[in-house]
């Protein structure tokens, strides 16, 4: 169907001569790293945005999550959605943690209190929610549930940035959120992350930790690491908040033209923001029902891909399932963790998406579902050659 493939993910631009200006700025001042004056106006407006006193911008969201990690002192066993990037429970295994995985809602596909409740032993040294696709956790129930625990709540906040919760942008949940400005996010910064708190304390630790420990020129007061931001990623991150809204009114018009033209197709749901929830609507997320469709979530993600739309299967299999965490829930099952894994699929999206090419997509995943038979059949006969 296209000449050339179409992503999920495809980066945000903005304003390129905006970006050439700061980027010039940078050469000419020679001053690339090292906290400059980017950096420090790239977290104040994050900060300013997620409603927070602090923002520790660092070089990803994966440093993030670790320098967070190591800044609270976390010990031990931490409880995390095992539905999530699989960057989540690798940073925390970096910095020596344990992985408790933890089945999500079935409805918002993040972190389920109830299952979350089900695993608190007086072992556990940290919850950790993620807020899926921007959708904002469970906030208040998971609150209750660490401080009944006497443990941290932080939240991997990769997903949501520009979104919100009950009239308050994320950022100031829990202990800290962790953004990612990566560069298939709404905001991107070519590469990069950021923690948001509004705990003086943490975010003093957390910058120290990001800086290899110096708390001044040649004064070295902890382990750190490098996970600092350059200037040429917050060059970029700047440029793409100037144009933010622009992005999200872009993403609206794609969701809406998604949801108009999956309508009547059986079997698959778009994946809804009801209620107390702003999206920046970066995401483009169907759920797959076999048995209504009469066609599995992979033969759909096989034959989009043969006509170049590059559909993804987030977060197959599940982080448990994945090799270095096989074994990790034991007997326990995480049933709508592998319900998901099986029938998620993520859409082609972006500001370069032309109108046109959404109806293609939908066009096409209707004559999937209306011959599924005929195709499974093709591809079953293709396998056995």
């Amino acid at each position: 169907m296209f000449a050339e493939p179409i992503h999920v993910g495809r980066p945000n631009i903005g304003n390129r001569e905006n970006l050439l200006k700061r980027l010039t700025a940078a050469l000419d001042s020679r001053w690339l790293s090292n906290g400059g004056p980017l950096v420090h106006e790239f977290e104040e407006r994050i900060a300013a945005q997620a409603g927070v006193r602090h923002c520790v911008a660092t070089s990803s969201a994966t440093r993030g999550i670790e320098v967070l990690a190591r800044a609270l002192d976390i010990k031990g066993r931490v409880i995390v959605p095992s539905f999530t990037f699989i960057a989540t429970v690798n940073a925390l295994r970096w910095v020596g943690l344990e992985p408790v995985f933890c089945d999500v809602d079935a409805a918002t596909h993040n972190l389920d209190p109830a299952k979350v409740e089900e695993l608190l032993d007086g072992n556990i040294g940290a919850i950790m929610g993620v807020h899926l696709w921007g959708r904002a956790c469970d906030v208040e129930r998971l609150s209750l549930l660490a401080e009944r625990a006497g443990c941290p709540l932080i939240f991997d906040a990769a997903h949501a940035f520009g979104c919100g919760y009950k009239g308050r942008p994320v950022g100031g949940f829990g202990a800290a959120e962790v953004f990612s400005f990566h560069a298939t996010k709404c905001v991107n910064s070519f590469e990069g992350g950021a923690i948001v708190t509004n705990d003086d304390r943490l975010a003093s630790e957390a910058r120290l930790l990001q800086n290899f420990g110096f708390a001044d020129f040649d004064y070295v007061t902890r382990a750190g690491t490098n996970g600092r931001m350059p200037e040429a990623s917050a060059a970029m991150g700047l440029t793409s908040l100037d144009s933010m809204q622009d992005f999200i009114v872009v993403n609206r018009r794609n969701y809406a033209a998604y949801d108009e033209g999956l309508s009547g197709i059986a079997g698959l749901a778009l994946v809804r923001f009801d209620g107390d929830i702003t999206s920046h609507y970066h995401y483009i997320v169907v759920e797959v029902d076999e048995a209504k469709s009469g066609i599995s979530r992979d033969m759909i993600h096989r034959t989009l891909w043969a006509e170049n739309i590059l559909a993804r299967r987030y977060f197959y299999p599940g982080c448990h399932r994945t090799i270095p965490y096989q074994g990790n829930i034991g007997r326990r099952q995480l049933p709508v963790t592998d319900h998901l894994a099986g029938s998620v699929l993520c859409l082609p999206a972006g500001g370069e998406l032309r109108p046109d090419a959404i109806g293609d997509v939908c066009g096409m995943l209707r004559f999937i579902v209306a011959n599924a038979g005929d195709i499974a059949a093709r591809a079953a006969s293709v396998d056995r050659v």
